[in-house]
């Protein structure tokens, strides 16, 4: 290999360095699909007909951590659900998008509303019916448990599945590629000593 290709190489490797982390700089929103990325993908329903979904604890405690430092989430989901309303509300999410339009039309005119682009948003999304959405956001993201077409197109594929911690590790994962996690759990350490 000649000196010319080692660079070359070099600086087509530092380019794409510096577009990634362009890329995870400019996310200033993020969806969520429900089932499959905040839960296991598990329905429980109940002979009364009530249903029950699994949420992780620690994705809840990263979307905290993410909404104080300006982040943005929405759920986005084409099943409607109690315990998704219920989730959300907890969380402080105010934007839960559930039902059977596509999904795509949905995200396109959340960002509308706000004022962004699809290149300042982030996608966690686990099946087929994520594609549009993940195929024209800044960063799509997939849970361990994707299918293979969804983490085929991914930028990301977390080692976590989803309801077991992928949201908290996307999280993490974004804001260490920022460089700001460290002072994101500084200032999630001192609040929780001062109580506030």
């Amino acid at each position: 290999m000649t000196i010319a290709a080692i660079v070359g190489a070099q600086v087509a490797a530092m380019s794409a360095l510096a577009s990634h982390r362009e890329r995870v700089r400019a996310i200033k929103w993020v969806g969520l699909d429900v089932d499959g990325v905040l839960t296991d993908a598990g329905v429980y329903i109940g002979a009364d007909g009530v249903e029950f979904k699994r949420f992780d604890i620690q994705d809840g405690y990263g979307i905290k951590l993410a909404q104080r430092a300006g982040l943005e989430f929405a759920f986005v989901s084409a099943r409607p659900s109690v315990s998704t309303a219920s989730r959300a509300k907890e969380l402080g999410v105010t934007v839960v998008q559930t039902g059977t339009r596509p999904k795509h039309l949905v995200v396109e005119e959340l960002l509308a509303a706000r004022g962004l682009t699809w290149r300042e948003a982030a996608f966690v999304g686990d099946d087929l019916i994520d594609i549009p959405v993940l195929s024209r956001v800044g960063l799509p993201v997939a849970p361990a448990n994707a299918v293979a077409e969804v983490r085929d197109i991914a930028a990301h594929v977390l080692e976590a599945r989803g309801g077991h911690g992928a949201v908290r590790e996307f999280i993490t994962w974004l804001y260490t590629q920022r460089g700001e996690w460290d002072a994101l759990v500084e200032d999630a350490v001192r609040r929780l000593e001062e109580g506030t």
